[in-house]
């Protein structure tokens, strides 16, 4: 199933297969911006991401995710949001939520946002962050966890994860 909702997400310029993610719970617009080697784990499914929202390489989404506006309450004209920018090496856990505010909310590379937490500011790189609202944690080493492109298979996810 992860591997339908990955080609869907990488064709979801076409019609259909923004229509089959709907179907399948999966709200992933044409317009959000994907690196390389995105990885949907359990298909990301009941996740919403926002469109302009920018996805770097090699991030992860589990299921129930959310990327979007924290001022969604006020029309897309009264707001000063800009867009969520996560970046490289991401992980965003199951339930994680990314509500960004005023301008640009950044997620640094390698970061970690633990499940179910909601992440209301910008990070750091290589963060662990976590809780209601998120705090950061601690650190996260940059080279545990990380995936090498040679285990990497030709659909950009690995087998072992």
């Amino acid at each position: 199933m992860r591997a339908v909702i990955e080609f869907l997400v990488r064709k979801r310029r076409w019609r259909v297969s923004r229509l089959a993610l709907g179907v399948l719970g999966v709200d992933f617009p044409a317009s959000v911006k994907v690196g390389d080697q995105l990885y949907l784990a359990h298909g990301s499914q009941g996740s919403v991401i926002h469109g302009s929202t920018v996805i770097g390489d090699r991030v992860r989404i589990f299921q129930q995710v959310t990327v979007g506006r924290k001022d969604a309450h006020v029309g897309d004209k009264a707001t000063d949001f800009d867009r969520v920018e996560i970046g490289n090496d991401v992980v965003l856990f199951a339930g994680a939520k990314v509500l960004g505010g005023a301008g640009i909310t950044r997620v640094g590379a390698g970061t970690l946002v633990a499940a179910n937490a909601v992440l209301l500011q910008s990070t750091g790189e290589n963060e662990v962050w976590a809780g209601m609202p998120a705090r950061k944690i601690g650190d996260r080493d940059p080279f545990v966890g990380a995936l090498p492109p040679s285990v990497m298979n030709a659909t950009g996810s690995s087998p072992l994860l």
